[in-house]
């Protein structure tokens, strides 16, 4: 906790500041000097300060190019006195978001990598394999450190494996939610080694799908190392992942003594392994792995997965065929009744899930979005209960009308019989498609199938008496106890995502639709006890009142989003841009330019709990669009334009900024390159942190340039973007593009804008961002920078 607490107090460490170069380089090296001190014989420990300039091109965010210069990673290689030929690497990052001191993202893991590196210096007993320590000083700048150790640092070569430490929530378990690609034998190494385990290949597939806006330096490793590991990150309070309250205090002791014990236990487990020495020869396969209530881990490969699923299914549809086939006489009216049960099923799923879609749109249409983001209950009583109750009014119905005088006990067999078969036609379709997460459907299947047979015996001859109900709840236990709980840990993740998902999607709608597909999962095996009861008239009611009850005060706005609760923020995300903005035309005279700060709220409600505390942020100024530009002439840090409508941004007139350190931009040269191409060459210095923006002319095509490498990625929209960043200090950036061009282009060939971004230093805040940002309500958690934005034509 002491290395958490200091690396915090340095507040936050933006790359290219001097808190994130010199400050927390300093403190890094001077507690890895101290440990080398108090190291045994047995161990050598090497300490390298590499500052690496490189360019890739990445497909996350809608893809862009990346570029870095002179950024800084601190690297530690511990191995045994006579040295090692393989290694593991560990991975944290420490440097931080601008305004948010960054204690669990990635402070805490850094802090843990210490403490570990003490403890194994410490150790009498060698290792077999060296362990390297990358604290990357340049991760939330989109994983530039992670690329520029693993593609040009000498010791990269030598690593066969990593565990990357990430978060994505506040202190809490931390969950291995990535693995591989293939290599089994490292889930194995975590299922062994780790004393608290957490994992479950669902979060990999969930992750790995792109649902969730974020990316771990994972992608680095395996992408340009073609190296396999284990990412882990932790989860819990997600509401305050990158805000101010992101600090050391939030993180219990318990929580860092766990990751400590689980990635100390882990590390030493690889670097004593002689599987990581060969372990191209255990590179085959994927694996299937789950945490059971967090006591331990389960873990088989894919393909033992694969014939378990189709032995389970083929049980499933054997038991079936069986009961639909007798007697013969009456398969085909057997036959018709099961598939009309299947078809019913269905039904009331579908109309379920339109039912509780239609009623989270309208409440997201009146403006009560994210009612439940503070108080969760909230969501369960207005779209579990709506779910709930349309399953069981669909059921109702067709029992009352299309079954009417048909023997409940029948229809009670025949109906488990449709949620079986439903469940393992589920499971045959995910197992096809090689999708791991297909367990769960086993559990759907197996233990509801040995449930029926158990009790078929009791039903058949006194029906649904109490031994019956409690044997079959108590056949169904398992599977239900583990999807309360892998359903808690998604949502857990997933609903303080939704407060930073931007403006386009409707969180009401995601999480309704989660909230339904749980409840048709949990109720798949009850649905035959709609039709065993007499009547579950009182319980619909019950759940109708709820709801009906639930949804007039979501209406009446009784429930606030947001929290400015000391011990448990829930705060509303805004960035706020103040920009200078100068466009110019083909012979770079100034044709239009304008100041303001540029208003950007995270989430679907945009600023409208903020009008009433600053009424001039309000409907009469929406964002225009500059068609001609790229990205609507707008100085996006990343191109997250498609999560963000104009609709919901704010552009507030402010006077002109004049920063201190301004960006300089320079066309060098101008070169007729074969085949109708032009290759324009500029030269770039300024802050930290630049954006460059691409437009080829119509008729004209970006063809190679300088990045990456060489070919030219763009971004969602056809524009192209290019993310820069620089250490404490950095040469001009000097770059080129190369356009085909039509043999007449009167108004240029090219658009090309730059914006520099002051995120930390006396150019950070202007006095009026300043005045503004101090108006805003204590539940809003503000990030503010100043910003200047220059557009070109050649």
């Amino acid at each position: 906790r002491g290395y958490l607490d200091n690396i915090t107090a340095i507040g936050p460490r933006t790359v290219g500041s001097p808190e994130n170069e010199v400050l927390a380089v300093n403190y890094l090296l001077k507690q890895i000097r101290a440990i080398e001190r108090e190291s045994t014989d047995a161990h050598k420990i090497s300490v390298d300060i590499q500052r690496p300039t490189g360019s890739f091109s990445i497909d996350f965010l809608g893809g862009f190019t990346s570029y870095y210069a002179n950024i800084t990673n601190v690297v530690v290689k511990l191995e045994p006195r006579n040295g090692a030929e393989h290694a593991v690497l560990s991975n944290c990052h420490f440097d931080s978001v601008p305004n948010s001191p960054g204690a669990s993202d990635d402070a805490v893991s850094c802090a843990v990598m210490l403490e570990i590196l003490n403890t194994l210096s410490k150790s009498s007993e060698p290792l077999q394999h060296a362990v390297i320590f990358l604290f990357n000083g340049a991760e939330e700048n989109i994983l530039q450190a992670s690329h520029g150790f693993i593609t040009q640092h000498e010791w990269a070569k030598s690593i066969r494996a990593f565990i990357n430490l990430e978060a994505a929530g506040v202190g809490g378990k931390e969950l291995v939610f990535q693995t591989g690609p293939e290599n089994p034998w490292l889930v194995q190494a975590y299922v062994i080694a780790a004393k608290h385990p957490f994992a479950s290949v669902v979060a990999q597939e969930i992750f790995q799908s792109g649902i969730i806006p974020a990316d771990t330096d994972f992608r680095i490793y395996r992408d340009f190392g073609n190296v396999p590991g284990i990412d882990l990150a932790f989860i819990e309070n997600g509401y305050i992942y990158h805000t101010k309250y992101d600090t050391s205090d939030r993180i219990s002791t318990d929580s860092i003594q766990r990751a400590g014990d689980n990635i100390l236990a882990v590390l030493e487990y690889l670097a004593t392994s002689d599987k990581l020495a060969k372990s191209s020869e255990y590179r085959h396969g994927n694996v299937v792995f789950f945490d059971v209530l967090g006591l331990f881990v389960l873990a088989y490969p894919a393909r033992v997965g694969t014939i378990m699923n189709f032995i389970t299914a083929a049980i499933a549809f054997l038991y079936l065929s069986k009961k639909v086939l007798q007697p013969k006489t009456r398969a085909i009216n057997n036959l018709k009744k099961c598939f009309t049960a299947f078809g019913l099923t269905l039904l009331s799923w579908v109309c379920t899930l339109v039912a509780v879609l239609v009623v989270a749109v309208f409440v997201s249409v009146i403006g009560r979005a994210l009612s439940w983001y503070t108080h969760f209950y909230v969501s369960v009583f207005l779209y579990g209960t709506a779910a709930a109750a349309s399953i069981i009014l669909v059921h109702m119905l067709a029992k009352k009308f299309f079954y009417k005088n048909m023997n409940e006990q029948y229809l009670g067999d025949i109906f488990f019989d449709a949620s079986l078969m439903i469940w393992s036609i589920a499971l045959a379709v995910m197992t096809q498609l090689g999708i791991c997460s297909a367990f769960i459907c086993t559990f759907w299947v197996a233990f509801p199938l040995l449930t029926k047979l158990m009790i078929h015996k009791e039903f058949s001859q006194k029906g649904a008496t109490m031994k019956f109900v409690m044997m079959y709840l108590l056949g169904m236990f398992a599977p239900y106890l583990y999807m309360m709980y892998l359903s808690w840990t998604v949502f857990e993740m997933f609903t303080p995502i939704m407060g930073r998902s931007g403006s386009e999607i409707p969180p009401d709608v995601v999480l309704a639709g989660f909230i339904v597909v749980i409840t048709m999962i949990l109720s798949s095996y009850f649905i035959n006890f709609i039709y065993l009861l007499k009547s579950t008239k009182t319980t619909l009611i019950t759940l109708s009142t709820v709801f009906v009850v639930t949804l007039i005060l979501v209406c009446s706005g009784i429930f606030f989003p947001y929290s400015s609760d000391v011990a448990n923020p829930k705060p509303k995300r805004i960035f706020l841009q103040h920009t200078s903005r100068r466009f110019h035309d083909l012979d770079g005279n100034v044709i239009k330019s304008d100041s303001g700060i540029w208003i950007n709220g995270f989430d679907y409600n945009g600023i409208s709990h903020v009008t009433p505390h600053v009424p001039e942020i309000n409907d009469t100024i929406r964002t225009p669009c500059e068609e001609q530009a790229p990205f609507c002439g707008l100085p996006w840090i990343l191109p997250v334009h498609f999560m963000f409508r104009l609709v919901k941004n704010w552009y507030l007139p402010a006077p002109e900024i004049f920063p201190r350190s301004p960006i300089h931009f320079r066309l060098l040269s101008k070169e007729l390159m074969p085949w109708n191409s032009v290759r324009l060459s500029f030269e770039v210095s300024g802050p930290s942190h630049i954006s460059l923006y691409i437009r080829p002319h119509k008729g004209s095509a970006l063809s190679t340039w300088s990045l990456g490498d060489g070919v030219p990625v763009a971004s969602l929209g056809g524009d192209y973007f290019v993310f820069y960043s620089h250490g404490l200090q950095a040469a001009p950036w000097h770059f080129w593009v190369e356009l085909t061009a039509p043999e007449k282009h009167s108004d240029g060939i090219v658009s090309l804008a730059v914006a520099a971004h002051y995120f930390f230093g006396e150019d950070q805040k202007s006095p009026e961002l300043i005045a503004l940002l101090e108006r805003f309500p204590n539940w809003m958690f503000s990030s503010g920078w100043s910003c200047t934005y220059d557009l070109f034509v050649f």
